[in-house]
């Protein structure tokens, strides 16, 4: 069956950061929702870009040379081998595409930074 998803009730469906959750395919990536707050982990994707779209609220992306700053409605493509580290001083509900086979923390190794992604569709 075909049919519309909202975003913004998707988002009501979990409360936990760093948590992906899928809410679409599209051809061979995933469309999640993550609700972001504090600082990710340090990683990178050396195989593919990946796509941070603001929803709601307000992102940082940290390279290591850089931080750029997305406010709702902004997107980011950081394209892949490139170091990043997201953050988010308040709570921000974020759109990611990115292939099926990324693992959302990348190359991390720090076990304790690791988020969980639920793959199932919320």
């Amino acid at each position: 069956m075909i049919e519309a998803v909202n975003l913004a009730q998707k988002l009501t469906l979990f409360q936990e950061y760093w948590s992906p959750k899928v809410v679409g395919e599209l051809n061979d990536n995933y469309l999640k929702v993550v609700k972001v707050q504090g600082e990710f982990v340090w990683h990178k994707h050396d195989e593919d870009d990946e796509l941070f779209l603001v929803l709601k609220g307000r992102l940082v992306i940290q390279l290591r040379d850089q931080d750029i700053t997305l406010n709702e409605g902004d997107f980011l493509v950081v394209p892949k081998g490139v170091e990043h580290r997201p953050v988010a001083d308040d709570e921000a509900h974020i759109l990611l595409i990115e292939p099926k086979t990324v693992v959302n923390t990348g190359d991390a190794t720090d076990e304790r930074k690791i988020a969980p992604e639920d793959l199932s569709r919320i």
